[in-house]
């Protein structure tokens, strides 16, 4: 997700969309233990969106989100 399309979602979403990513995250490094994991990069990928997640709501909390 670009950070953009993250910003427009209200805080509730991103709470419920950062524990789908974190479920995800699960999944994939299980996958990744097992060796059936194709394509590693997917775990980076998810990284970089959860904590682009735990960011922007970091930026709500205090009050930078909204300029």
């Amino acid at each position: 997700m670009k950070p953009t399309e993250i910003r427009e979602l209200a805080d509730e979403e991103l709470k419920v969309k950062e524990l789908e990513l974190k479920d995800q995250l699960f999944k994939l490094k299980f996958q990744h233990t097992l060796g059936q994991l194709e394509n590693a990069v997917k775990m980076k990928n998810v990284k970089k969106d959860i904590a682009r997640i735990k960011t922007i709501l970091l930026e709500k909390s205090k009050g930078k989100g909204t300029e």
